[in-house]
């Protein structure tokens, strides 16, 4: 006679089904994914919105290795005589000119700002007065800028609602999941 050892239905003692190994997996990127969506939606728009802080794109490679190119940089105002050697500033290279600059200043030369970029030898020909300053460096993510710049004007709305949807069709989907392997 043989003695078979006979495990006890999961469904029977806990009440739920047990979960496959692939399901549960699926939830855990999925979560992870959203988790990155939400991150990037508040370091692009929310933390910029609710500071008074800017959220500029890096466009070139003026300011590597510290800011490379496509990094994400969030400005804060700031007054000018606040400002110290070594600090990133971006501001507007001339006054009424629509572009925009972020470089390190490195030194002063009374009023005026001295700036170069950190992949220049040389410091920039034209020193910046306080009305052309836009705001100090408060923190950079590398490649963010490029999710920026992609949703800018009416894509930042679209995109803004895409992943609120996704959110909440997400959320959905979880409740669904579990709501039926409760059956």
């Amino acid at each position: 006679m043989t003695e078979q050892s006979k495990e006890p239905d999961q469904s029977s003692t806990t009440g739920t089904k047990p979960r496959s190994m692939g399901v549960a997996l699926g939830h855990g990127v999925g979560a992870g994914i959203l988790g990155m969506l939400v991150l990037t939606a508040v370091l692009v728009a929310g933390v910029p919105l609710m500071t008074g802080a800017t959220a500029y794109t890096i466009a070139d490679r003026s300011m590597a290795p510290a800011l490379a190119a496509g990094a994400l940089i969030v400005t804060q105002p700031v007054d000018v005589e606040n400002i110290e050697t070594g600090d990133v500033i971006t501001y507007h290279p001339a006054v009424g000119d629509p572009a925009i600059v972020t470089h390190r200043v490195v030194g002063s030369a009374g009023d005026l700002l001295i700036t170069k970029g950190d992949a220049s030898a040389q410091p920039d020909p034209e020193p910046v007065g306080e009305e052309q300053v836009l705001g100090r460096l408060w923190y950079s993510v590398p490649m963010l800028g490029w999710v920026n710049a992609a949703v800018t004007g009416p894509w930042r709305v679209a995109a803004l609602a895409a992943v609120v949807i996704a959110v909440c069709g997400y959320a959905a989907w979880i409740l669904v999941s579990r709501s039926r392997s409760r059956r």
